[in-house]
């Protein structure tokens, strides 16, 4: 048999192996991928800046651009909410996190789950840098920024950390209630936090779209892999 023959083969024979689920999470993840590429070559090319400038001044007093819609307390409360995805937050949850796991003997999953958000945090690093977008300049911002606009880090990092926590987290959990509790919980913060930002003025949306498909295909991704090989059996 000729070597791509059996190299088809073999690809087909691990694809037939995988449960309805498993091709499923598949293709999210492709289509994660590549509504992600898509979206940066768009940002790039400045194909979305009228949009995103829409977005921004919608959010936003006509009259008086350094004032958002809403009551007061709706931006006191985007203030807090957006530091639910900041970095001395995610620390602390993923150490956490990480102990929890450790304490309930799944070893494995928590240095897999420690190296997955380490591993995310580092790749919103490198997108950032490769793509090294301006913050958005057309509304006074409501919080102080200092670093590059996309993909989203808060968007990117919330998604990484709170959807891979949820998912290995809920992997030692024996009751699906449970399970389903602490994946909506982590889609939800991940929401929030992503729209926090847009309400504040420091991204454009387009920034927090590429933030989320490239945190939820990372956690994805991790999650697939936990799936597959490593055991929810405490040690």
């Amino acid at each position: 048999m000729a070597f791509h023959q059996r190299v088809t083969r073999r690809v087909v024979e691990r694809v037939m192996t995988f449960e309805p689920i498993g091709l499923m999470m598949i293709a999210f993840l492709a289509g994660g991928l590549f509504v992600f590429f898509r979206l940066t070559d768009e940002v790039l090319e400045g194909e979305t800046r009228a949009f995103d400038e829409k977005i921004l001044l919608a959010l936003r007093n006509a009259t008086d651009l350094a004032t958002p819609l809403g009551p007061y307390w709706l931006n006191h409360a985007m203030g807090d909410i957006t530091a639910l995805g900041g970095v001395t937050v995610l620390t602390l949850m993923t150490v956490m996190g990480t102990a929890f796991l450790l304490l309930s003997r799944q070893k494995a999953i928590a240095l897999f789950m420690f190296l997955s958000i380490a591993g995310g945090w580092l790749l919103s690093s490198l997108l950032k840098l490769g793509v090294a977008r301006p913050r958005p300049d057309i509304v006074p911002h409501l919080v102080e920024v200092s670093d590059l606009s996309f993909p989203s880090g808060h968007a990117m990092l919330s998604a990484v950390t709170y959807l891979t926590l949820g998912a290995l987290l809920s992997r030692a959990q024996p009751y699906r209630s449970t399970r389903i509790f602490l994946i909506s919980a982590a889609i939800f913060l991940t929401f929030i936090i992503g729209f926090s930002r847009v309400y504040l003025g420091v991204h454009y949306p387009t920034d927090v779209l590429g933030g989320w498909c490239a945190g939820a295909t990372w956690a994805l991704t991790c999650w697939m892999i936990a799936r597959r090989y490593i055991s929810a059996v405490p040690e």
